[in-house]
């Protein structure tokens, strides 16, 4: 490893995510981190409440999911992260501006860490470049979202995981693919982007 790259210390081996594009290093990277906060912050008041669940259907988990395919695991893990601690610091940043780990779908917001890793980890793995990896990293995401919030939406609701399962992941699932669908045609057009301002990170033909 060259003194340049020692000197330049980052969170991620550069040209592997979509924000690597920018130039920069630790400051850099400390900087796309709030923003990826900022952005899930954004997304989340844009909600539909629904009368029969607790769960609303949320910009959030777009949210994440692109800030952790756009900044890799680490990254995408720590905007998440800092989403959450705010939010339980008693901050308005949850959806329907509530705050907190009392409420129900407090389990989905842990879902946002955990979904930001796995979608930024094979983001790492190139996954995002191409629509059909950007559709199994958007399935995951979402799995892995779910995998969280059902079982504590079950506990705080003080219900079977069936019924968990039918108010917080049937209502969601025709609204969640369309969140994948959108995310599969927005990355790998992102990259298409990239590649015509900087050839050297263009993807690869298949």
């Amino acid at each position: 490893m060259s003194q340049h790259a020692l000197a330049r210390p980052a969170l991620a081996r550069p040209g592997v995510h979509l924000a690597d594009a920018l130039p920069g290093g630790l400051a850099r990277d400390v900087l796309l981190v709030l923003a990826g906060t900022a952005l899930i912050v954004l997304a989340a008041p844009l909600t539909i409440p629904l009368p029969f669940t607790p769960v609303p259907i949320a910009l959030s988990t777009f949210a994440v999911f692109a800030v952790g395919a756009s900044l890799g695991p680490l990254r995408g893990v720590l905007s998440a992260a800092l989403y959450l601690a705010i939010g339980v610091a008693g901050a308005p940043v949850f959806s329907g501006g509530q705050s907190g780990v009392g409420i129900p779908t407090f389990g989905y917001i842990i879902g946002f860490v955990i979904a930001a890793a796995v979608v930024g980890r094979l983001a790492s793995h190139r996954a995002d470049r191409h629509v059909p990896g950007t559709l199994a990293l958007g399935a995951l995401g979402t799995l892995a979202m779910y995998a969280c919030g059902v079982p504590w939406l079950a506990v705080s609701l003080g219900i079977g995981l069936r019924e968990a399962i039918v108010l917080g992941v049937v209502p969601f699932l025709l609204g969640d693919a369309l969140k994948v669908l959108a995310l599969a045609g927005l990355l790998p057009t992102a990259w298409k982007l990239v590649g015509a301002l900087r050839p050297e990170t263009a993807p690869e033909r298949r």
